[in-house]
């Protein structure tokens, strides 16, 4: 009985449910995710279909577009000739099975020969060996690691369900236009026979297909091959690691370089307490933007964003119009990590200020390039935000309003001095003149005026602490704020 029990908890843990868990979750050692300025990709599965595929590739041809095809490898022993024409024409062959079953339900051995049937179908048609392995449902078991230094298992970020005819095109084209963005991998089908698929849905696959790759171009997105993707996404990496070490040497040579004068008039050092509260601080962030499905703006590494309804007071705002209970905004959000950073590394309150002022002069291109590729876009009045940016705002374009009495301000005031004594020591008690939480608001309308535009003035780095009076951190404040160009 033992020995049962450690077999079943074997295939469920070890074999089949932990592997797959840990690649779709964390994408561990599966590429699911590009990390790319404008490209996309698409991938279908289950063909080649002798009606679907060559529709789909006509319309690929037609917008100039590449794509990636994880195929069945009896459906592409039945039609070679599609096979040759997705190769020929540019595309990526990727492994989908000989068969179309799961790998949870195959001994080790008879997916390894399923792969390889497949893999040299592809190479007597194409003569060239396919690089791309996608297990069908997306589920792998623990060998199919084992194949990673030949195959590069490809999973995805977004998939719609358009196996199913019932979703409809208009539906399924929704769902796509709401996920259309850079480093998407759209899971789609190009075949509808495999088993709970329905044979007629690839019709309305390609018509979302059609008005997305519309979309796309319209936003300026490039339509790419998975090979094309992995690797941008390695030289982003590359890139990103490198920035990343030259910031760290830059760090440790000016923490090297200050002295302990310098470092006393900065404030306190953080001690084990506070690294504390600071890493509760961080993983609350994490479980809210996880809870209220927050999404990233820009470098991902500022601000983050959600569509929702306003539920405050009508605001009156400049152009006569009104922003009532129950219009759609545009929430957002600062990332508490950022927000530490900048806290840690400014002199006073009012720098934070102008620093913060300045993050938001320069992400405002992305949030007008995410504007518009928002599907209820028509319909999201404005971007709003409960925020410590109180004067200077308005230089870029917001429009501030205090916010109204009651327990919804007192708690949110409470927050942000808890929130200067997280972020910068002895910042709750001295000046905070300028650090006042307000309700900000800039109509889409106006935000439009920002895209494709490169801001005037993007975030200085502090020069080393020194003492300044009050006054004078109010000139340099003011300084800041007034020559900011209006949006």
């Amino acid at each position: 009985m033992d020995r049962i029990l450690w077999w079943v908890f074997y295939y469920f843990s070890i074999y089949a449910f932990l592997p797959g868990f840990f690649s779709r979750v964390f994408g561990l050692r599966a590429f699911r995710r590009g990390l790319t300025d404008r490209e996309i990709s698409l991938t279908f599965d289950d063909g080649p279909d002798p009606r679907y595929t060559p529709q789909l590739l006509d319309l690929l041809k037609e917008h100039g577009a590449k794509a990636t095809f994880f195929v069945v490898g009896a459906n592409a022993e039945k039609y070679p000739d599609i096979v040759k024409r997705i190769h020929d024409e540019g595309h990526d062959l990727g492994i989908h099975n000989y068969v179309h079953r799961s790998n949870w339900i195959m001994r080790p051995k008879t997916v390894k020969r399923q792969v390889e049937r497949t893999s040299d179908i592809i190479y007597g048609i194409t003569g060239e060996r396919p690089r791309f392995y996608r297990p069908p449902w997306g589920i792998i078991n623990i060998f199919d690691f084992a194949r990673r230094s030949s195959l590069q298992i490809v999973l995805w970020t977004s998939m719609f369900g358009d196996w199913k005819e019932k979703v409809g095109a208009d539906k399924l084209y929704r769902k796509m236009r709401e996920k259309l963005g850079p480093g998407q991998v759209f899971l789609l089908h190009d075949c509808g026979e495999t088993f709970g698929a329905d044979p007629a849905a690839p019709a309305n696959t390609i018509q979302a297909v059609r008005r997305i790759l519309e979309d796309g171009a319209s936003l300026g997105l490039r339509f790419v091959g998975i090979g094309e993707m992995i690797e941008l996404t390695e030289r982003a990496k590359a890139e990103k690691r490198k920035k990343a070490e030259a910031k760290l040497a830059v760090k440790k040579k000016k923490l090297a370089s200050i002295g302990e004068t310098a470092a006393a008039s900065a404030g306190p050092r953080v001690g084990p307490f506070k690294r504390a509260v600071v890493a509760v601080w961080l993983l609350w962030e994490k479980l809210f933007h996880l809870v209220f499905r927050l999404k990233p703006l820009g470098n991902h590494d500022f601000m983050h964003y959600r569509v929702r309804k306003y539920s405050g007071p009508a605001l009156k705002l400049q152009d006569g119009s009104e922003l009532r209970r129950g219009d759609l905004i545009m929430e957002l959000h600062f990332d508490n990590a950022k927000m530490y950073e900048i806290g840690m590394t400014s002199r006073s309150a009012l720098q934070i200020a102008i620093r913060l002022i300045r993050e938001v002069e320069g992400i405002l291109p992305d949030i007008a390039l995410e504007m518009e590729r928002l599907p209820q876009r028509d319909e999201v009045k404005a971007i709003y935000g409960v925020t410590m940016i109180a004067k200077g705002a308005e230089t870029i374009g917001f429009e501030t309003f205090e916010l109204p009495r009651g327990w919804f301000a007192s708690l949110t005031n409470r927050y942000l001095r808890l929130l200067m004594r997280v972020i910068r020591p002895g910042g709750a008690k001295k000046g905070t003149g300028a650090i006042a939480a307000r309700t900000v608001v800039m109509t889409r309308e106006r935000l439009a005026a920002w895209r494709g535009r490169v801001p005037a003035a993007r975030t200085v780095r502090p020069k080393p602490p020194e003492k300044r009076s009050k006054q004078a951190e109010q000139e340099a404040f003011d300084e800041e704020t007034v020559h900011s160009p209006v949006g």
